[in-house]
């Protein structure tokens, strides 16, 4: 391994250190969502929400895809294995997630 992934790592796993972070990722590893869901799930404020979304964006480990007036996150972690797994060992957002049902930005 070179020095150059090494350090591509740490910068990726500094990202998350930070705990909504890790639980936005943790929220997307269970479906891909809209800014106003994870607003709702983290109950915090959107500025809030899209300084991390657009951090997760910039370090490669999420895609958005804008549909109408919403923009929609998905995971990127194909080309980082590593932190699929780290994801793995988070509890479900599931129920959080369900808790939301009926509630959709649209």
């Amino acid at each position: 391994m070179t020095i150059t992934k090494v350090e591509d790592m740490l910068e990726t796993l500094k990202l998350l250190s930070d705990k909504s972070r890790l639980t936005i990722l943790a929220l997307l590893k269970e479906s891909e969502m809209c800014v106003c869901d994870i607003v709702d799930l983290l109950e915090t404020t959107q500025p809030n929400v899209s300084q991390h979304l657009k951090k997760l964006k910039t370090g490669g480990l999420i895609n958005e895809t804008k549909r109408r007036q919403w923009v929609y996150y998905s995971l990127n972690l194909e080309d980082k294995p590593y932190i699929k797994e780290i994801l793995d060992q988070l509890p479900s957002m599931k129920d959080r997630i369900d808790s939301l049902k009926g509630q959709s930005c649209d």
